[in-house]
């Protein structure tokens, strides 16, 4: 039909050859299928791939991967889609290789305290296979029950649980990369102190730019003997924020200190009916050991709420009631969908003295963009996740809602914070990076990626600003004759 619009597709002796590999049913090239993979869970960036490839075995991600590189296709390595950066997002040029069929826990060492993973395995299916043996897999993201452990590592994900026990990086301690050329790496191993450079912990967090990871050594740990939840309610969010400040000064280091204001608690109360007590802003720290050191700590937590000037301290009867508290945590996004037709995810990091403070500067950035912001944060760490509430259908909210969010960052930038604490720079944040580094600071990280990467073919257009990408911003970096020559093509 003339005039309609169709878009690229992957050239025939390329498809032929990745199907060779995978087999048909593992190549998705029809246009509704290449439409499924077009976002994450960024859905404001859309772009459909060439194709689709779905392997099951580091060989077959190998052997994709150099059918690729001999025809200069750049590749988006994808889990379950659930990142909030669009780090998953496609290039019209590219192909998605999707990893949800490698799902397989390879094997479980309990007396090493090891479980080797493919990337397809959730978060939550670790967990599950060590909890019969009195083990846990620490990091424990609210998307938890369907995001990969591959996603987790290429975003360092965290958790409510990130406090005390730490990020996905702290918890891997070795995985196969394969890079964009085809060839295998094997990176670190069981052991905690690995000899050599940490090219391990480049790749954790490093959003697949640099390869794809395709097995991965995860470290379980034992479940403690005793665990207590206290859910404390405040007149304000800066009174609950100066709780934290006070039991971190209190000498207590919680399992876990999130808290929600009154809005994200509006939403969870709508769909999931925790029953947290009447407040302005509720805040859930958890504290674990010993009988004797949880009576201990909670007693020190209980107190500084208090003098915070907390209206209600509560603590869970039993382990249901745990969980009833924890689940209006964990579907705070989910919930939003509740209280507004449309939202964005933001995700700063602050000194966490500087919360309440921040905090102000939120909602007076909130009135002056006529939009409400939900705050939901990991507040013992510092890390926010503002929920800028929208309507998409009001001229110009959508817009607006897109400026509020920067000017969120800008502020926690303002206190010596960070873009981003566990979603990654992506695609969303590239052109805020010069906010926090130089062209010598993004040079050097250039240089790191192209030591994996030389050609710019795997994830492209991410986590590095360019002048295509983000226009002539001052302080963009500007690649080198020498390496702008081996990257045009992509760039």
């Amino acid at each position: 039909m003339a005039g309609r619009m169709t878009t690229p597709e992957l050239p025939n002796g390329v498809a032929a050859a990745l199907r060779r590999v995978v087999g048909a049913a593992g190549v998705l090239s029809t246009p509704i299928a290449r439409r499924a993979y077009e976002c994450d869970a960024l859905t404001s960036w859309r772009t459909t791939p060439l194709a689709v490839v779905l392997p099951t075995t580091t060989e077959e991600v190998a052997a994709v991967v150099a059918v690729l590189a001999a025809a200069g296709i750049p590749f988006v390595p994808r889990g379950a889609g659930t990142g909030l950066s669009g780090g998953a997002l496609p290039s019209t040029d590219g192909v998605v290789i999707g990893l949800q069929r490698m799902r397989a826990i390879l094997s479980v060492d309990l007396a090493n305290e090891r479980v080797v993973v493919q990337p397809g395995v959730t978060n939550l299916q670790v967990g599950a296979a060590v909890a019969g043996a009195g083990y846990r897999y620490a990091p424990d993201p609210s998307s938890q029950r369907v995001c990969t452990i591959g996603g987790n590592v290429a975003e360092n994900s965290g958790g409510a649980h990130c406090l005390k026990l730490g990020f996905t990086v702290h918890h891997v301690t070795g995985c196969t990369l394969v890079r964009s050329d085809g060839s295998v790496l094997q990176l670190g191993g069981s052991a905690l102190d690995p000899c050599g450079y940490d090219a391990l912990g480049v790749v954790v967090g490093s959003e697949g730019t640099l390869g794809i990871v395709t097995e991965v050594v995860l470290r379980v740990v034992p479940r403690p003997p005793a665990v207590e939840t206290l859910v404390a309610a405040f007149p304000s969010p800066a009174a609950a924020g100066s709780a934290v400040a006070a039991i971190i000064a209190a000498g207590v280091t919680p399992v876990a200190l999130e808290m929600m204001d009154r809005t994200a608690i509006e939403a969870v109360e709508s769909a999931v009916h925790p029953g947290y007590p009447a407040g302005e802003a509720v805040l859930l720290a958890e504290v674990e050991g010993s009988r004797v050191r949880c009576a201990d700590e909670l007693e020190r937590v209980r107190s500084a709420c208090r003098a915070a000037g907390a209206s209600a301290c509560r603590v869970a009867a039993d382990d249901h009631e745990r969980q009833r508290l924890w689940s209006g945590r964990r579907a705070a996004f989910a919930a939003m969908g509740r209280i507004s037709r449309h939202y964005y995810v933001q995700d700063g990091v602050i000194p966490r003295t500087r919360l309440a403070e921040v905090l102000d500067a939120i909602r007076a950035l909130a009135a002056e963009h006529r939009l409400r912001v939900a705050n939901v944060f990991h507040a013992g760490d510092g890390n926010l996740h503002p929920l800028v509430l929208y309507d998409d259908r009001v001229r110009g909210e959508r817009d607006r809602a897109g400026a509020l969010a920067t000017r969120i960052l800008d502020a926690c930038l303002a206190v010596g914070g960070s873009l981003t604490g566990e979603h990654g720079i992506g695609r969303d944040k590239l052109c805020q990076m010069p906010k926090l580094f130089g062209p010598a600071d993004q040079q050097a990280m250039h240089r790191l990626r192209t030591a994996f990467d030389p050609r710019g073919l795997a994830n492209p257009g991410k986590v590095l600003p360019t002048p295509r990408l983000c226009g002539e911003s001052p302080g963009i970096y500007r690649p080198h004759p020498v390496e702008r020559a081996g990257l045009a093509a992509r760039w």
